[in-house]
Protein backbone atom coordinates (compact mmCIF):
# COMPACT_ATOMS: atom_id res chain seq x y z
CA UNK A 1 0.00 0.00 0.00
CA UNK A 2 1.44 3.36 -1.07
CA UNK A 3 1.09 6.55 0.99
CA UNK A 4 -0.26 9.31 -1.26
CA UNK A 5 0.00 13.05 -0.65
CA UNK A 6 -0.90 16.08 -2.74
CA UNK A 7 2.69 15.99 -4.03
CA UNK A 8 2.51 12.52 -5.60
CA UNK A 9 -1.27 12.25 -6.15
CA UNK A 10 -1.05 12.98 -9.88
CA UNK A 11 1.60 10.30 -10.49
CA UNK A 12 0.43 7.58 -8.10
CA UNK A 13 -3.33 7.95 -8.65
CA UNK A 14 -4.33 9.88 -11.78
CA UNK A 15 -1.57 8.69 -14.12
CA UNK A 16 -1.51 5.17 -12.64
CA UNK A 17 -5.28 4.75 -13.08
CA UNK A 18 -4.90 5.26 -16.84
CA UNK A 19 -3.47 1.74 -17.04
CA UNK A 20 -4.55 0.01 -13.79
CA UNK A 21 -7.57 0.76 -11.55
CA UNK A 22 -6.49 2.47 -8.31
CA UNK A 23 -8.32 1.96 -5.00
CA UNK A 24 -7.83 4.87 -2.58
CA UNK A 25 -8.22 4.18 1.14
CA UNK A 26 -8.96 7.40 3.05
CA UNK A 27 -7.99 6.76 6.69
CA UNK A 28 -6.58 8.38 9.84
CA UNK A 29 -4.28 7.03 12.58
CA UNK A 30 -6.93 7.50 15.31
CA UNK A 31 -9.64 5.60 13.37
CA UNK A 32 -10.27 2.12 14.77
CA UNK A 33 -12.22 0.74 11.76
CA UNK A 34 -9.45 2.06 9.50
CA UNK A 35 -6.91 -0.07 11.33
CA UNK A 36 -9.01 -3.20 10.80
CA UNK A 37 -9.76 -2.42 7.14
CA UNK A 38 -6.15 -1.74 6.09
CA UNK A 39 -4.83 -5.33 6.46
CA UNK A 40 -7.90 -6.71 4.67
CA UNK A 41 -7.33 -4.38 1.72
CA UNK A 42 -3.66 -5.39 1.56
CA UNK A 43 -4.66 -9.07 1.60
CA UNK A 44 -7.13 -8.50 -1.26
CA UNK A 45 -4.54 -6.56 -3.25
CA UNK A 46 -2.11 -9.47 -2.97
CA UNK A 47 -4.80 -11.96 -3.97
CA UNK A 48 -5.74 -9.94 -7.05
CA UNK A 49 -2.12 -9.97 -8.22
CA UNK A 50 -1.87 -6.63 -9.99
CA UNK A 51 -5.47 -6.28 -11.18
CA UNK A 52 -5.69 -3.07 -9.14
CA UNK A 53 -3.36 -0.76 -7.21
CA UNK A 54 -3.97 0.11 -3.57
CA UNK A 55 -3.00 3.48 -2.08
CA UNK A 56 -3.87 5.22 1.18
CA UNK A 57 -4.42 8.88 2.03
CA UNK A 58 -4.27 10.24 5.58
CA UNK A 59 -7.40 12.40 5.61
CA UNK A 60 -6.08 14.49 8.52
CA UNK A 61 -2.81 15.34 6.78
CA UNK A 62 -4.27 15.68 3.28
CA UNK A 63 -7.46 17.64 3.87
CA UNK A 64 -7.33 19.18 0.39
CA UNK A 65 -7.58 15.73 -1.22
CA UNK A 66 -10.31 14.69 1.21
CA UNK A 67 -12.31 17.79 0.33
CA UNK A 68 -11.83 17.19 -3.40
CA UNK A 69 -13.46 13.76 -3.03
CA UNK A 70 -16.12 14.94 -0.60
CA UNK A 71 -14.95 12.61 2.19
CA UNK A 72 -17.25 12.96 5.20
CA UNK A 73 -16.42 9.83 7.20
CA UNK A 74 -13.62 7.30 7.33
CA UNK A 75 -12.68 4.78 6.30
CA UNK A 76 -13.88 5.57 2.80
CA UNK A 77 -12.54 3.85 -0.31
CA UNK A 78 -12.75 5.34 -3.83
CA UNK A 79 -12.01 3.41 -7.02
CA UNK A 80 -10.31 5.42 -9.79
CA UNK A 81 -10.37 4.31 -13.44
CA UNK A 82 -8.98 6.36 -16.35
CA UNK A 83 -8.37 9.30 -14.04
CA UNK A 84 -11.98 9.41 -12.77
CA UNK A 85 -13.73 8.11 -9.62
CA UNK A 86 -16.16 5.36 -10.65
CA UNK A 87 -17.43 3.95 -7.33
CA UNK A 88 -16.68 3.73 -3.63
CA UNK A 89 -17.73 2.40 -0.24
CA UNK A 90 -17.62 3.56 3.39
CA UNK A 91 -16.82 1.52 6.46
CA UNK A 92 -14.71 -1.54 7.25
CA UNK A 93 -16.31 -4.08 4.94
CA UNK A 94 -15.41 -7.77 5.21
CA UNK A 95 -13.12 -9.33 2.63
CA UNK A 96 -15.93 -10.96 0.65
CA UNK A 97 -17.84 -7.71 0.17
CA UNK A 98 -14.67 -5.89 -0.88
CA UNK A 99 -14.04 -8.54 -3.54
CA UNK A 100 -17.65 -8.27 -4.72
CA UNK A 101 -17.19 -4.49 -5.01
CA UNK A 102 -13.98 -4.85 -7.02
CA UNK A 103 -15.33 -7.58 -9.28
CA UNK A 104 -18.04 -5.21 -10.52
CA UNK A 105 -15.40 -2.94 -12.01
CA UNK A 106 -12.23 -4.90 -12.68
CA UNK A 107 -11.71 -6.97 -15.83
CA UNK A 108 -11.69 -10.71 -15.11
CA UNK A 109 -8.38 -12.30 -14.31
CA UNK A 110 -6.78 -13.88 -17.38
CA UNK A 111 -4.21 -16.61 -17.26
CA UNK A 112 -1.29 -15.85 -19.51
CA UNK A 113 -0.22 -18.68 -21.73
CA UNK A 114 3.40 -19.70 -21.16
CA UNK A 115 5.62 -18.26 -23.85
CA UNK A 116 8.08 -20.51 -25.56
CA UNK A 117 11.59 -19.14 -25.62
CA UNK A 118 13.02 -18.78 -29.08
CA UNK A 119 16.65 -19.39 -29.80
CA UNK A 120 18.57 -16.11 -29.61
CA UNK A 121 19.37 -16.13 -33.32
CA UNK A 122 15.71 -16.69 -34.23
CA UNK A 123 14.40 -14.12 -31.74
CA UNK A 124 16.61 -11.43 -33.26
CA UNK A 125 16.28 -12.64 -36.84
CA UNK A 126 13.83 -10.06 -38.17
CA UNK A 127 12.90 -6.84 -36.38
CA UNK A 128 11.52 -5.15 -39.50
CA UNK A 129 7.86 -4.00 -39.37
CA UNK A 130 6.79 -6.95 -41.52
CA UNK A 131 8.91 -9.32 -39.42
CA UNK A 132 7.29 -8.05 -36.24
CA UNK A 133 3.87 -8.40 -37.88
CA UNK A 134 4.58 -12.02 -38.79
CA UNK A 135 5.51 -12.88 -35.20
CA UNK A 136 2.38 -11.20 -33.86
CA UNK A 137 0.22 -12.99 -36.41
CA UNK A 138 1.70 -16.29 -35.26
CA UNK A 139 1.09 -15.39 -31.60
CA UNK A 140 -2.60 -14.69 -32.29
CA UNK A 141 -3.01 -17.82 -34.40
CA UNK A 142 -1.56 -20.06 -31.70
CA UNK A 143 -3.40 -18.35 -28.83
CA UNK A 144 -6.55 -16.51 -30.01
CA UNK A 145 -7.44 -15.59 -26.41
CA UNK A 146 -4.21 -13.65 -25.89
CA UNK A 147 -5.61 -10.12 -25.79
CA UNK A 148 -2.18 -8.49 -25.58
CA UNK A 149 -0.98 -10.24 -28.73
CA UNK A 150 -4.18 -9.37 -30.59
CA UNK A 151 -3.95 -5.72 -29.58
CA UNK A 152 -0.33 -5.54 -30.77
CA UNK A 153 -1.19 -7.38 -34.00
CA UNK A 154 -4.11 -5.12 -34.93
CA UNK A 155 -2.08 -2.06 -33.94
CA UNK A 156 0.79 -3.16 -36.19
CA UNK A 157 -1.56 -3.71 -39.12
CA UNK A 158 -3.01 -0.22 -38.67
CA UNK A 159 0.46 1.27 -38.32
CA UNK A 160 1.37 -0.29 -41.67
CA UNK A 161 -1.77 1.13 -43.30
CA UNK A 162 -3.50 -2.25 -43.65
CA UNK A 163 -6.82 -1.16 -42.19
CA UNK A 164 -8.93 -3.79 -43.96
CA UNK A 165 -6.73 -6.59 -42.62
CA UNK A 166 -6.85 -4.95 -39.19
CA UNK A 167 -10.66 -5.02 -39.20
CA UNK A 168 -10.63 -8.74 -40.03
CA UNK A 169 -8.16 -9.44 -37.21
CA UNK A 170 -10.21 -7.28 -34.84
CA UNK A 171 -13.57 -8.87 -35.64
CA UNK A 172 -13.32 -11.75 -33.10
CA UNK A 173 -13.00 -9.29 -30.20
CA UNK A 174 -15.17 -6.41 -31.40
CA UNK A 175 -17.83 -7.27 -28.80
CA UNK A 176 -15.26 -6.69 -26.05
CA UNK A 177 -14.77 -2.99 -26.79
CA UNK A 178 -17.26 -2.06 -24.06
CA UNK A 179 -15.14 -3.57 -21.29
CA UNK A 180 -11.58 -3.90 -22.65
CA UNK A 181 -10.23 -0.37 -22.89
CA UNK A 182 -7.37 -1.07 -25.30
CA UNK A 183 -9.77 -2.73 -27.76
CA UNK A 184 -11.98 0.35 -27.50
CA UNK A 185 -8.87 2.43 -28.32
CA UNK A 186 -8.26 0.41 -31.49
CA UNK A 187 -11.90 0.83 -32.50
CA UNK A 188 -11.61 4.60 -32.14
CA UNK A 189 -8.50 4.57 -34.34
CA UNK A 190 -10.27 2.55 -37.03
CA UNK A 191 -13.28 4.86 -36.86
CA UNK A 192 -10.95 7.84 -37.36
CA UNK A 193 -9.39 6.17 -40.41
CA UNK A 194 -12.84 5.56 -41.89
CA UNK A 195 -13.83 9.17 -41.19
CA UNK A 196 -10.71 10.53 -42.87
CA UNK A 197 -11.30 8.31 -45.89
CA UNK A 198 -14.74 9.70 -46.68
CA UNK A 199 -15.58 13.08 -48.15
CA UNK A 200 -15.74 14.79 -44.75
CA UNK A 201 -12.16 13.89 -43.96
CA UNK A 202 -10.59 14.00 -47.40
CA UNK A 203 -8.05 16.36 -48.96
CA UNK A 204 -8.30 19.92 -47.75
CA UNK A 205 -10.47 19.01 -44.78
CA UNK A 206 -7.87 20.13 -42.25
CA UNK A 207 -7.80 23.65 -43.73
CA UNK A 208 -11.60 23.75 -43.59
CA UNK A 209 -11.57 22.76 -39.94
CA UNK A 210 -8.88 25.36 -39.20
CA UNK A 211 -11.04 28.06 -40.78
CA UNK A 212 -14.04 27.05 -38.67
CA UNK A 213 -11.92 27.01 -35.51
CA UNK A 214 -10.46 30.43 -36.30
CA UNK A 215 -13.99 31.78 -36.58
CA UNK A 216 -15.14 30.09 -33.37
CA UNK A 217 -12.67 28.58 -30.92
CA UNK A 218 -15.53 26.69 -29.27
CA UNK A 219 -16.47 24.85 -32.46
CA UNK A 220 -15.74 21.54 -30.80
CA UNK A 221 -17.16 19.51 -33.68
CA UNK A 222 -14.56 21.04 -36.00
CA UNK A 223 -11.78 20.49 -33.47
CA UNK A 224 -12.78 16.87 -32.92
CA UNK A 225 -13.09 16.17 -36.65
CA UNK A 226 -9.65 17.70 -37.18
CA UNK A 227 -8.30 15.50 -34.37
CA UNK A 228 -9.74 12.42 -36.08
CA UNK A 229 -8.02 13.33 -39.34
CA UNK A 230 -4.75 13.80 -37.47
CA UNK A 231 -5.28 10.47 -35.74
CA UNK A 232 -5.78 8.74 -39.08
CA UNK A 233 -2.44 10.19 -40.21
CA UNK A 234 -0.77 8.86 -37.03
CA UNK A 235 0.16 12.41 -36.00
CA UNK A 236 -0.29 11.49 -32.36
CA UNK A 237 0.95 14.56 -30.49
CA UNK A 238 -0.92 16.87 -32.87
CA UNK A 239 -4.06 14.85 -32.15
CA UNK A 240 -3.55 15.14 -28.39
CA UNK A 241 -2.94 18.89 -28.65
CA UNK A 242 -6.22 19.37 -30.51
CA UNK A 243 -8.16 17.24 -28.03
CA UNK A 244 -6.62 19.21 -25.15
CA UNK A 245 -8.02 22.39 -26.69
CA UNK A 246 -11.49 20.88 -26.29
CA UNK A 247 -10.85 19.55 -22.78
CA UNK A 248 -9.52 22.87 -21.51
CA UNK A 249 -12.77 24.53 -22.57
CA UNK A 250 -15.26 21.75 -21.78
CA UNK A 251 -13.99 18.66 -19.92
CA UNK A 252 -17.18 16.62 -20.44
CA UNK A 253 -18.06 17.69 -24.00
CA UNK A 254 -20.21 15.19 -25.89
CA UNK A 255 -20.28 12.60 -23.08
CA UNK A 256 -16.50 12.72 -22.50
CA UNK A 257 -15.77 12.00 -26.17
CA UNK A 258 -12.61 14.11 -26.29
CA UNK A 259 -11.22 12.61 -23.06
CA UNK A 260 -11.96 9.04 -24.13
CA UNK A 261 -10.29 9.63 -27.49
CA UNK A 262 -7.31 11.26 -25.77
CA UNK A 263 -6.87 8.14 -23.61
CA UNK A 264 -7.19 5.95 -26.71
CA UNK A 265 -4.31 7.81 -28.36
CA UNK A 266 -2.18 7.32 -25.25
CA UNK A 267 -2.92 3.58 -25.41
CA UNK A 268 -1.92 3.44 -29.06
CA UNK A 269 1.26 5.46 -28.54
CA UNK A 270 2.47 3.31 -25.67
CA UNK A 271 5.16 0.81 -26.68
CA UNK A 272 5.50 -2.60 -24.99
CA UNK A 273 7.36 -2.28 -21.70
CA UNK A 274 11.00 -3.41 -21.89
CA UNK A 275 12.05 -6.24 -19.61
CA UNK A 276 13.86 -5.09 -16.47
CA UNK A 277 15.32 -6.80 -13.44
CA UNK A 278 12.98 -7.82 -10.63
CA UNK A 279 12.03 -4.89 -8.45
CA UNK A 280 12.83 -2.30 -11.09
CA UNK A 281 10.24 -0.12 -12.84
CA UNK A 282 10.44 0.14 -16.65
CA UNK A 283 11.22 3.69 -17.82
CA UNK A 284 8.26 5.71 -19.08
CA UNK A 285 8.29 7.44 -22.44
CA UNK A 286 8.81 11.14 -21.65
CA UNK A 287 6.31 12.26 -24.30
CA UNK A 288 3.61 9.99 -22.89
CA UNK A 289 4.43 11.14 -19.36
CA UNK A 290 4.05 14.77 -20.41
CA UNK A 291 0.68 14.26 -22.07
CA UNK A 292 -0.60 12.18 -19.14
CA UNK A 293 0.31 15.04 -16.80
CA UNK A 294 -1.47 17.52 -19.06
CA UNK A 295 -4.62 15.42 -19.01
CA UNK A 296 -4.41 15.13 -15.22
CA UNK A 297 -4.04 18.89 -14.88
CA UNK A 298 -7.16 19.49 -16.97
CA UNK A 299 -9.22 16.82 -15.19
CA UNK A 300 -8.28 18.12 -11.73
CA UNK A 301 -8.68 21.81 -12.57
Amino acid sequence: MIDVTIANFEEEVIAASMTTPVLIDFWAPWCGPCKSLGPVLEKVEAAYAGRFKLVKIDSDQEQQLGAAFGIRSIPTCILMVNGQPVDGFTGALPEGQIKDFLDKHLPPAAEEAPQEELPAAEAEADTSPEGVLEKLQYAVATDPANDNARFDYVKQLLTLGRSDDAKVAFAPVIAQTSHVRRFDSLQRWMDAIDFAADSAGGAGAEATFDARIAANKRDFEARFDKARCLMAQQRWTDTLDELLEILMRDKSWNEDLARKTYIAVLDIMEAPKPKVADGQIPPEDPVLATYRRRLSSVVLS
